[in-house]
């Protein structure tokens, strides 16, 4: 597996509406495996294509319940991903982006959705997420629209980001 490079604003990618996955086969798989691979390594619990420089509509997100250590994060893998649910209520968190280093900011987000893709193979899938995996989904579904989280911020501050240090891609 590869270690891919992040890429950061001001790269144009980052503001391009990605394209849909449509070939399944052995470079795609690839891919999806760099990906979770260099998300792990960023370390980040969430990854959209276009920010390895990949203009596919593909997210990895990886995250496990701050209430139960034992249970080990869960690994999504979501090609053209979409939003069919969303709850009345929202909730403002603190987020911050691997594309965007060194910057934090508070975005208000859905507190439940239902997301609508195709799994890694091409099979139809649904997840219900709520909370902080509503949130990490939603961002990096904005991603693949163009949409970066300092869009959508109410408020934004400067973080030093050191290695090993959870942004929000890192959510």
């Amino acid at each position: 597996m590869t270690d891919l490079e992040i890429v950061t604003l001001p790269q144009a990618i980052l503001r391009q509406k990605a394209r849909k996955v449509n070939d399944f086969g052995p470079s795609f798989q690839i891919l999806v495996d760099d990906m979770v691979d260099s998300m792990r390594q960023a370390p980040g619990v969430g990854l959209a294509a276009p920010q390895v420089g990949e203009s596919w509509r593909l997210i990895v997100v990886e995250y496990g319940d701050d209430d139960n250590e034992e249970i080990p994060p869960k690994l999504y893998v979501m090609a053209n991903p979409e939003i069919i649910h969303t709850s009345q209520e929202t909730i403002l968190g603190t987020e911050g982006c691997l594309s965007v280093p060194g910057i934090q900011g508070d975005v208000e987000r859905y507190e439940s959705i239902t997301i609508k893709g195709l799994n890694r193979h091409g099979h139809t899938m649904t997840v219900k997420a709520k909370g902080w995996l509503a949130r990490i989904f939603q961002h990096e579904i904005d991603h693949l629209n163009g949409v970066l989280f300092v869009d959508r911020a109410e408020k934004l501050w400067p973080v030093e980001t050191q290695p090993g240090q959870v942004g929000l891609d890192n959510v």
